[in-house]
């Protein structure tokens, strides 16, 4: 099968679909990549790399999309729709549920579209590959969230680890799953008062064991989001409701009442966002201000960290890459995981969860 590699286009989005490493594996399976010139440069792979590991450099992004397999990173934005045909298999972050126009399109064209996020194994919501970049946006919610905080960044002043005779700052995580866990370890590493929120009893117990006294734990309700998101330093909305947007737990009026100058970093922002605030921003352009609070929105977080981010996804992704390369599209049938991570096929939209938000694209 032939494979396209596009270089990445979103702002400041510096991971690439496939490592030289995994083109390696691919090519030892008899498969041809065609990797776009320089769509690694900003990860650490160079054309060379590409090409020891038996892909073949193409020079424009047209070439790399031209194949029956293309496998990216980030959803294709509009000067890439005419790349997308039909017949074409798709295999990315898609986030379809924040993004009307692009469902449209994707249903128009007749790709196939196989979204990352929502390829789910058999369990309690076990999405394979969206944990390793969830794990990564976690972490550097903190490390970002610590930055603004920075007064010269905009921010209040606040070192969330404190020092001996001043109390830490506070960081309050709205939801317990990976981005949350990920995030309650660097604060805490950091040496901040931490709480996390969520609506799973059962998990917030569970956390409890990895965190023990270290760390606060609240059922999420409206009576202790709204206690505790004033008092905080630094906000991080860690929701994930499956292929849906998230749920929007932080009014207009909440936000007013933060202290100047705390930071609120949405990491939910790909599926819409948990604060009302809060609109997608840029790796170029990653905050602004409003109601006297920094808001930091970047849909693509881990993008700031490619060499690490490309590799900890390849390691997740490529087995469905070499899966959906020998077999094709009957790899939907061989796989349940994959076939569920299918959003578009055929002219329609199949994802039970994307459909609810698009109803009337339902055919």
């Amino acid at each position: 099968m032939e494979i396209g590699v596009p270089k990445e286009t979103k702002d400041q989005e510096f991971r690439v679909g496939l490592s030289p490493s995994s083109v390696r594996v691919l090519q030892e399976n008899g498969h041809s990549i065609f990797v776009q010139t320089q769509a690694g440069d900003g990860a650490g792979f160079t054309d060379d790399d590409y090409i020891s590991a038996g892909a073949e450099i193409v020079p424009t992004a047209e070439a790399a999309w031209n194949r029956e397999l293309v496998v990216k990173v980030k959803e294709p934005l509009k000067s890439e729709y005419n790349f997308l045909q039909k017949g074409q298999v798709l295999f990315t972050y898609l986030h379809l549920a924040a993004d009307r126009q692009l469902t449209e399109h994707l249903i128009d064209c007749g790709t196939c579209a196989i979204a990352y996020e929502t390829v789910e194994q058999p369990g309690a919501n076990r999405l394979p590959l969206l944990t390793p970049m969830s794990v990564i946006a976690g972490r550097l919610a903190v490390q970002f969230g610590a930055r603004f905080l920075e007064r010269q960044q905009g921010g209040r002043g606040v070192l969330l680890g404190g020092v001996p005779g001043v109390k830490p700052g506070k960081v309050v995580i709205l939801g317990g799953g990976v981005v949350g866990t990920e995030a309650a370890k660097i604060a805490v590493g950091m040496g901040a008062s931490v709480q996390i929120l969520d609506v799973s009893v059962e998990r917030l117990s569970y956390l409890e064991t990895l965190f023990g006294s270290r760390v606060e734990f609240l059922y999420s309700n409206s009576a202790h989001i709204e206690a505790a998101v004033k008092e905080a330093d630094l906000l991080i909305g860690a929701v994930l409701v499956l292929g849906r947007r998230a749920p929007t737990l932080v009014s207009r009026e909440l936000v007013k009442q933060m202290h100047p100058g705390s930071v609120i970093v949405d990491v939910a922002v790909d599926q819409g966002g948990c604060v009302e605030t809060l609109h997608a921003t840029s790796h170029t352009n990653p905050v602004y201000i409003e109601e006297g609070v920094v808001h930091y929105g970047v849909p693509n977080m881990p993008g700031a960290v490619p060499w690490t981010a490309t590799q900890a996804l390849n390691n997740s992704t490529l087995p469905y890459v070499v899966q959906l390369a020998n077999l094709g599209i009957k790899a939907l049938e061989v796989n349940p995981a994959l076939a569920k991570g299918v959003n578009v096929q055929n002219h329609k939209l199949v994802h039970h969860a994307v459909q609810e938000v698009f109803p009337d694209l339902v055919s």
